[in-house]
């Protein structure tokens, strides 16, 4: 049996010095993810980049997988900074104006450092272990479960819970794969028009859905 690569970190920094390594090795792991690839993202390599010995590298974590894991974490934290303010308005908004400030919040997240958000997305399983990643549309499907319960009279669906794996589902694929392979949809005169169409088919689905 293959032995499975420690994607965990060995210790957390709790000096400001010890963040500033962790911090720094993150920084570059980014960097040479974007910039060179994942194969090329080895320890030695990071820690050249971020200007620290490999010893101290492996003091924080060990392996690149780590890593990689520590860079998709700070990456959803980022974009959740940039969208956790509009999902809260959520609740105050009626279903359709709800639909479409989700898809807008949607495609805000992805737009938060793209190139960095494509590689994390191709490579990322390539470290074995995803359970521990919180992506931001789990966040979204959970405060869109909450939302549908609050709106339950507004809409048709009955199974709350697989309403809102679908809508935050179908969102995030949407959005994903236009920011990352179509770019040009979400121009300012585009992105209008890839609202309407996605919320067209969010709310369809939401009110012509029986049983």
């Amino acid at each position: 049996m293959a032995t499975r690569t420690a994607t965990k970190p060995r210790k957390q920094a709790s000096q400001a010095r010890s963040r500033a390594t962790v911090d720094a090795l993150v920084e570059a792991t980014a960097r040479i993810l974007v910039d060179e690839g994942f194969d090329k993202a080895s320890t030695n390599r990071i820690a050249e980049r971020a200007g620290v010995s490999v010893g101290s590298l492996y003091q924080y974590f060990p392996s690149k997988e780590a890593l990689v894991i520590a860079v998709a974490e700070r990456h959803n934290r980022e974009i959740m900074q940039a969208v956790g303010v509009a999902l809260d308005e959520l609740g105050s908004l009626p279903v359709e104006a709800a639909v479409r400030r989700l898809i807008g919040v949607a495609i805000d997240g992805h737009r938060v450092n793209p190139e960095l958000h494509r590689v994390l997305a191709e490579e990322v399983p390539r470290t074995g272990d995803l359970e521990g990643l919180r992506y931001v549309n789990e966040d979204a499907g959970r405060r869109f479960r909450q939302f549908l319960e609050e709106h339950r009279d507004e809409v048709a669906v009955q199974d709350l819970d697989l309403a809102a794996f679908v809508c935050a589902t179908s969102i995030e694929s949407l959005t994903h794969n236009a920011v990352l392979h179509r770019p040009e949809l979400c121009s300012d005169e585009m992105a209008m028009r890839l609202i309407d169409e996605t919320s067209r088919l969010i709310v369809g689905y939401l009110n012509s859905h029986s049983g």
